[in-house]
C-alpha cells in the first residue's frame, strides 16, 4: 500500500494550499454558467434558516449532506454525493473547493456544483471548469490515484454552495462508510444503502449513538441524521477521524459466511490479504547471496536479524509504484531487492524474503501510521489502515530486554514489531504514531487483530546539561550538552539529516531563540549523527546579552535557561475530547549558572512536585557557594489523558509553566 490506502474525510473540506493552486488555475478555464437551473435538493437547503443554535464562531454550516450507495448483484457499487453548505465566515470559503479522489477502479461518472449567492443569479460549473491534479505523493514514482479539483463561484459569506458528483467502483471488501460528522454543524445527514435481494448488512456505529434505518423498500435502508453538532476544535485533541460520529457498515450474501471476501471478521480479512501477498516474499539467489553478504560476520541470531533489518530500513530507497490492486498486494521481493525502492508493502516483503533465508519466519502486520483511535476492533476493516510493517517471530535464544516492540502472542510466540520504512528508527522500538495502537497481524490461520505496546517513558530520554557563567552585566555564557534516545533523537536526527549541513547551525540557533534574546550561537558539535542505535549527542555554546535582569540593587536570574513542557489550554469552553500525547518520554534538565561575585541568594522559586496517573513533574532550585543549581525532571507516562483528568492536567501545566519562568532574586552581600 502507498501510505496512505485511503483518507475517509477527503471530500469534506480542503487544506489551504490546494485551494490557492486551485484559483491560479481558473482565469485558464471556462466561465461558470450564470443563471443556470439549481436542482431541488439544493434549493430546498437553501432555503433553510441557519437556527439559533449554531455557534457565531461557525464558518459555515452543512445544510444538507446525502451519501447514496447502490450495490449490484456483481459487487459493484455507485455512490452518489451530495453536499450543501452556508458560508458564515469568509474563513468558510474553502467549503467552495471540491476534491474528489479517483483512480482507474474509482471513476467519477459525473460532477457538478453551484452557487446560489446572497443576491444576484446562480452559478453553475461541471467537468469544463474543473481541473485534474495527480494524487500521488513526492515520494511515490508512480500512482494511478488523481484529484479533480473544482472551484465553486461566489463561494463567500452569506452565499449557498452546493456540488453533487457520482463515483463507481468494485470494492475488494464488501463495505462502506458513512462520515456524518464534520468540524461545521450538519442540519441534515442522509445516507441511504441499497443492496441485491438477499443481501445482509452488519452496521456499527462510532462516536455516535446508533439510529435504527428506514425501509423505504426490502433491501432498501435509510438513516436520517438531523442537527449534528460541530467536531469542536481542540488542542491536543484526537485526530478528526478518531472522534467524528460515523456508520461503517459491512454488507454480503449470507450462504458464504467462509468466503474469504467476507469482510465479518478479521480472520477472513487477513485471508485475503494473505492470498494476495503470499508469493511476494519468495527470496531470489541475488537475495540469498546478499543475506550471507550481510550476515558473514554477524555471531548471535540477534545479530542476523538486526544487520538485515538495517539494509532494508536504511539502504532501500522509499518509493511507490501504485496501480490498481498494487495498493493492497506488494511487489515480488526479488523485484524490491533489483530495483533497490520500494513501499512500505514492499520494504516489509524484502525483509520477509531476507530473513526466511536464516530460518526466521516473520508476518505482514497492516498498520495505522498517522492516527490512533481510528482502527474499530468491533468493525472489521482494512478501510482504517494505511500502512504495512513486519512481524519477526523470535527463537528462543534471542535476548528481547532492549526489543520493546516486542508482543507474545499465545499462538505464534515472541513478535518483535520492526517498521522497515522509518530510516531512524531505532531497532527493538516503533514509531510513536504506531505504539499503543492497532496492526492486523497476518498468522497463517488468518487476521488477528493486535494491540502493539506503548513504549516506557525512559526509551524516549533527553538529558540536558548546562553550565555556565553570569558576569557583573548580566550577560550569561556557556555550553550545554543534550543526550537523546528513541523519539527525541529520532525527531531531532531526521531534522539534522535533512537540512544542509550548513543550515544545521541554524536548527540549534532557532532552538536558541524560543528562549533567549539578543543571544549568539558560538560553536556547536553533533555526535552519533548517522548511527542510528546510538543516541544522538550535540553540544553548543552561546553567549546571551542582559540575561540577568537589575531591579534596583536586586539581580533577577531565570533558573530555567532551556526547554518548555508547555501545553496550550482553551479555558473558556468545557473539554470535549481528551488530550493526546504523541508519546511517553522522560526528560531531564540541570544548570548551573556560576554567579558574579558579590551577591546572596534573597529568594529562590519553589520547588515543584506533581505525580499524577500521566504526568510526573520534580524541580528544585538551590545555591551553593556561588553557583545557582536548577534539576527537573519530566515524565509523560500516558499518551491519553481522559476528559475527566482534564482539570488536573491543567493545574499540572500551570505549575509547570510558573517554574519555567521562575526567577532567582539576589541582593548584594554584606561587605
Amino acid at each position: 500500500m502507498t501510505c496512505f490506502w485511503r483518507e475517509p474525510l477527503q471530500r469534506k473540506g480542503i487544506n489551504a494550499a490546494l485551494v490557492a493552486f486551485i484559483l491560479a488555475f481558473l482565469a485558464f478555464l471556462p466561465a461558470a454558467a450564470a443563471g443556470s437551473n439549481v436542482p431541488e435538493w439544493l434549493s430546498q437547503a437553501a432555503r433553510e434558516p441557519t437556527p439559533a443554535w449554531v455557534s457565531k464562531d461557525a464558518v459555515a454550516v452543512a445544510l444538507y449532506s446525502e451519501q447514496q450507495t447502490t450495490v449490484s448483484e456483481n459487487g459493484e457499487v455507485e455512490t452518489l454525493y451530495r453536499e450543501a453548505y452556508r458560508i458564515l465566515r469568509p474563513e468558510g470559503r474553502s467549503y467552495g473547493t471540491v476534491q474528489v479522489s479517483f483512480s482507474n477502479e474509482t471513476p467519477i461518472k459525473s460532477l457538478k456544483a453551484w452557487s446560489i449567492p446572497a443576491s444576484g443569479k446562480p452559478y453553475e460549473v461541471g467537468e469544463k471548469q474543473a481541473i485534474e491534479l495527480g494524487g500521488g505523493e513526492d515520494w511515490e514514482l508512480y500512482d494511478d490515484a488523481r484529484m479533480r479539483a473544482l472551484q465553486i463561484p461566489a463561494a463567500d459569506p452569506g452565499s449557498v454552495v452546493g456540488y453533487e458528483y457520482v463515483q463507481k467502483e468494485r470494492p475488494y471488501i464488501a463495505q462502506d462508510e458513512w462520515w456524518f460528522q464534520e468540524m461545521v454543524p450538519v442540519l441534515h445527514a442522509r445516507y441511504v444503502l441499497r443492496l441485491p435481494s438477499g443481501w445482509k448488512l452488519n452496521p456499527v456505529w462510532a462516536n455516535y449513538s446508533s439510529v435504527q434505518p428506514q425501509q423505504p423498500e426490502p433491501n432498501e435502508y435509510v438513516w436520517d441524521l438531523m442537527n449534528v453538532p460541530a467536531v469542536p476544535k481542540e488542542y491536543d485533541m484526537p485526530p478528526l477521524q478518531a472522534v467524528a460520529g460515523r456508520l461503517a457498515v459491512s454488507y454480503y450474501l449470507p450462504q458464504t459466511p467462509d468466503d474469504p471476501e467476507h469482510p465479518s471478521s478479521w480472520r477472513n480479512i487477513g485471508l485475503w490479504e494473505a492470498r494476495i501477498t503470499q508469493t511476494s516474499p519468495n527470496p531470489s539467489p541475488e537475495i540469498q547471496q546478499k543475506v550471507a553478504e550481510l550476515t558473514a560476520n554477524a555471531h548471535t541470531t540477534l545479530d542476523k536479524i538486526e544487520a538485515l533489518a538495517s539494509y532494508v530500513q536504511r539502504n532501500i530507497r522509499y518509493v511507490a509504484v501504485e496501480t490498481g490492486i498494487g495498493g493492497f498486494q506488494p511487489h515480488p521481493a526479488s523485484e524490491v531487492f533489483t530495483n533497490q525502492f520500494g513501499d512500505c508493502k514492499d520494504k516489509a516483503t524484502l525483509l520477509d524474503a531476507m530473513l526466511r533465508v536464516i530460518g526466521i519466519q516473520s508476518y505482514y502486520a497492516v498498520a495505522q501510521a498517522v492516527d490512533r483511535k481510528i482502527v474499530l476492533p468491533q468493525f472489521p476493516s482494512l478501510d482504517s489502515f494505511n500502512h504495512m510493517i513486519l512481524a519477526i517471530r523470535l527463537p528462543n535464544d534471542v535476548p528481547t530486554e532492549n526489543l520493546y516492540a516486542t508482543v507474545d502472542d499465545p499462538k505464534l510466540g515472541k513478535l518483535l514489531f520492526f517498521d522497515p520504512t522509518d530510516p531512524y528508527l531505532t531497532f527493538g522500538y516503533l514509531p510513536w504514531m504506531e505504539q499503543d495502537n492497532y496492526v492486523l497481524l497476518v498468522a497463517p490461520g488468518g487476521g488477528e487483530l493486535v494491540k502493539l505496546p506503548l513504549l516506557p517513558p525512559a526509551t524516549n530520554r533527553l538529558m540536558r546539561v548546562g553550565q555556565y557563567q553570569l558576569d557583573a552585566s548580566g550577560n550569561l555564557s556557556g555550553q550545554t550538552q543534550e543526550t537523546r534516545w528513541g523519539q527525541p533523537g529520532e525527531d531531532l536526527r531526521g531534522e539534522f539529516l535533512g537540512a544542509d549541513p550548513r543550515d544545521r547551525a541554524n536548527i540549534i540557533e532557532r532552538f536558541l531563540g524560543t528562549f533567549l534574546d539578543n543571544f549568539e550561537l558560538t560553536g556547536a558539535t553533533i555526535g552519533n549523527l548517522q548511527l542510528y542505535d546510538e543516541p544522538l549527542t550535540e553540544t553548543y555554546g552561546f553567549t546571551a546579552l542582559n540575561y540577568a535582569k537589575q531591579a534596583g540593587d536586586m539581580l533577577l536570574v531565570r533558573p530555567c535557561v532551556l526547554g518548555e513542557k508547555e501545553m496550550e489550554f482553551d479555558t473558556e469552553k468545557p473539554r470535549k475530547y481528551p488530550v493526546e500525547f504523541e508519546t511517553t518520554t522522560l526528560q531531564t534538565d540541570q544548570f548551573d549558572i556560576t554567579l558574579p561575585p558579590g551577591y546572596a541568594p534573597e529568594q529562590l522559586p519553589p520547588p515543584v512536585q506533581i505525580s499524577d496517573p500521566f504526568v510526573d513533574y520534580k524541580s528544585q532550585t538551590k545555591v551553593t557557594g556561588n553557583v545557582l543549581d536548577y534539576t527537573r525532571s519530566y515524565e509523560v507516562k500516558k499518551v491519553f489523558v481522559p476528559v475527566s483528568d482534564f482539570n488536573e492536567l491543567k493545574k499540572d501545566f500551570d505549575a509547570i509553566t510558573a517554574d519555567e519562568q521562575g526567577v532567582a532574586l539576589f541582593r548584594p552581600a554584606n561587605p
